[in-house]
């Protein structure tokens, strides 16, 4: 794509502003593609959604997508470039700023390359205060992500922005209001390792804190370079309740009890209890015998109050960012990636393997595929000839160009907008949308709810 090669004529115009290097990533939703630009630096990641059924438009997710990252602004939230659509097929283009790395990667890379070397201790720490900050806005911004999960964060690679967090893939994103409507017809979400306890028990109603405990595995995960609680899925159920994955959370926490979880005893899966999961015992190990952390550290104390099994006592982003953790050395950073002491090693992660021979799917001829380069192909790709490039996207970005919502708004004209042109003035290629996509009014901000922290810990940052 891009040499004038295969139909390029053909082509609709917006293609023709990219140069297509190959496939970075493929979901539930649609593709990911890495592009180059002709009139901007730097590379594109390019998000394809998969066509609806004939007739039906395009995807809600697709729709809620656009519509959240257009009013969010934030360092640490992926930016949305452009929006693209072909009218023949109705498929549907999102392109974000590229990100080298994630920390899905960074995970495998200490665990299967470096023979389980830990994570600097600066590293993690930076990577978390960020990963906080970026869900306080969105928190305070009446936003839950609801997939949060290390191959959802990214982390920026050369560049003014190394070693920075961003937030990606909204698809399942939503504002969450007064209970008006559950959020549980929205159907299961959150990734099962990192799904909380209430969300697995069958809870009508939920929170941010959902996202909070999915912080807390990621944590965990940071610590110790394996998913805290890797429970097995069983997919022939649309019900969320996953014993095994309830299972695997309670050897390690202990069973709950209504004592310290009140609400326990309303959870449609534990009033069932078809399995006799009430009756059950466990021996708890502990905690910290599994993440080999001091029980008195405060970086125990940070992560026992995210994975708190009741939901209301679960520490929020903006108490998290508060915690006593980020207040010792090392204090966190805006670039995670920078050694702590001079003349310390820096880590050279891999960057993302590109599939040079998958096109945009029968849009263009994509050129020669390129050959891979030294030791940064994926395992179990057979037959695919891969390529590490050191400019190549990974899905979503920070947010620039778009109107910003500011700490303190409750997004009043975005609904407004939403409800009066039924979204049309927020839908940027005026898409043809399925029913019922039109977002709803959102409640008064709780106590408690945290605004966006605008400094590192004691205003002290490594850059």
């Amino acid at each position: 794509m891009g040499d004038g090669r295969g139909g390029g004529a053909q082509r609709p115009a917006w293609l023709q502003m990219y140069e297509l290097v190959g496939k970075i990533g493929e979901g539930t939703y649609g593709l990911v593609f890495l592009a180059r630009t002709k009139n901007r630096k730097g590379s594109i990641a390019i998000k394809k959604f998969k066509q609806s059924k004939e007739g039906d438009g395009v995807s809600p997710t697709a729709i809620r997508e656009i519509m959240l990252l257009r009013e969010i602004t934030h360092e640490n939230v992926v930016k949305l470039v452009n929006v693209h659509i072909n009218h023949t097929d109705m498929s549907l283009y999102l392109a974000f700023d590229y990100a080298e790395h994630d920390l899905y990667e960074i995970i495998r890379h200490h665990r299967e390359q470096l023979n389980l070397l830990p994570i600097n201790p600066y590293t993690v720490k930076s990577l978390l205060w960020q990963l906080l900050n970026g869900l306080n806005y969105l928190h305070s911004n009446w936003i839950i992500h609801r997939d949060l999960k290390p191959s959802n964060i990214l982390v920026m690679g050369d560049g003014e922005e190394h070693g920075i967090i961003k937030i990606a893939d909204f698809g399942l994103a939503r504002i969450y209001q007064a209970p008006l409507k559950p959020l549980y017809e929205n159907g299961v979400v959150v990734t099962i390792w990192y799904r909380a306890p209430e969300l697995l028990l069958g809870a009508k109603h939920y929170t941010s804190a959902v996202d909070m405990w999915a912080v807390g595995c990621i944590f965990a995960e940071l610590i110790t370079l394996k998913p805290l609680f890797q429970g097995v899925e069983v997919k022939a159920t649309p019900n969320p309740f996953q014993f095994d994955q309830l299972d695997k959370i309670f050897k390690v926490l202990g069973h709950p009890t209504t004592e310290k979880w009140p609400t326990l005893a309303n959870l449609p899966h534990w009033q069932n209890d078809q399995q006799n999961i009430q009756g059950r015992k466990y021996e708890n190990p502990g905690l910290h015998n599994i993440v080999h952390i001091n029980q008195k550290s405060a970086a125990f104390d940070l992560l026992s109050k995210m994975l708190e099994y009741d939901p209301k006592k679960r520490i929020t982003a903006a108490q998290a960012l508060e915690h006593e953790y980020f207040r010792m050395e090392p204090l966190p950073g805006r670039n995670a990636l920078v050694p702590t002491q001079p003349g310390e090693k820096i880590i050279a992660y891999p960057v993302r393997p590109v599939d040079t021979n998958t096109d945009f799917e029968g849009t263009a001829t994509l050129q020669p595929s390129q050959p891979p380069s030294s030791g940064n192909a994926h395992p179990g790709v057979a037959g695919q000839q891969m390529v590490s490039q050191r400019g190549v996207p990974r899905q979503m970005q920070s947010m620039a160009g778009m109107p910003r919502v500011g700490p303190n708004s409750s997004m009043a004209a975005f609904n407004a907008a939403s409800q009066q042109a039924g979204m049309a003035n927020l839908n940027p290629a005026n898409l043809p949308m399925q029913r019922g996509t039109g977002q709803q009014q959102m409640r008064r901000k709780d106590q408690g709810m945290g605004m966006q922290n605008q400094g590192y810990p004691q205003q002290k940052r490594r850059f």
